[in-house]
């Protein structure tokens, strides 16, 4: 992989850290000048800090993380975000809280997750048809369970 470059430009911004030696995953942490309270069903911008140059070629996908998800009801609203290269903007996570109680997010706490990966662009090209296969047009569901 390419070096990232990084530009903390806060003073409460940091580094993405991988927790593991097998972590896919470097997690992003708030950067805050105050906590902020997610209601039930709200929805708010996160900032991390964070600017980042990505390689031609490698985009990053942002990704809730699980232990927010599955105890508080706190992920993003996307599902998963996509940096694209070309991006120079701060990195801020689009969270919601779909759990039942106030959910507060202070300086520091890792709110997502980011998993950097190789992409290729497609040529596209218009034809009057696609080849058909045994499944057809069938849909969601259309595999069985």
């Amino acid at each position: 992989m390419d070096k990232i470059l990084i530009k903390v430009y806060s003073k409460n911004g940091s580094v993405p850290v991988y927790q593991t030696e097998g972590s896919a995953g470097a997690d992003l942490k708030a950067c805050l000048d105050q906590p902020i309270t997610l209601m039930p069903g709200e929805r708010r911008l996160i900032p991390t800090g964070l600017k980042i140059e990505l390689p031609e070629g490698v985009e990053a996908q942002i990704r809730a993380r699980s232990g927010l998800s599955i105890k508080h009801g706190i992920t993003m609203i996307n599902g998963v975000g996509t940096v694209d290269s070309d991006y120079r903007g701060e990195w801020n996570v689009p969270m919601v809280n779909l759990g039942q109680e106030p959910y507060t997010i202070n300086d520091g706490d890792r709110i997502a997750q980011a998993v950097f990966a190789r992409y290729e662009r497609a040529e596209f090209t218009l034809v009057d048809s696609v080849n058909e296969t045994e499944r057809g047009g069938g849909g969601f569901g259309s595999t069985g369970k």
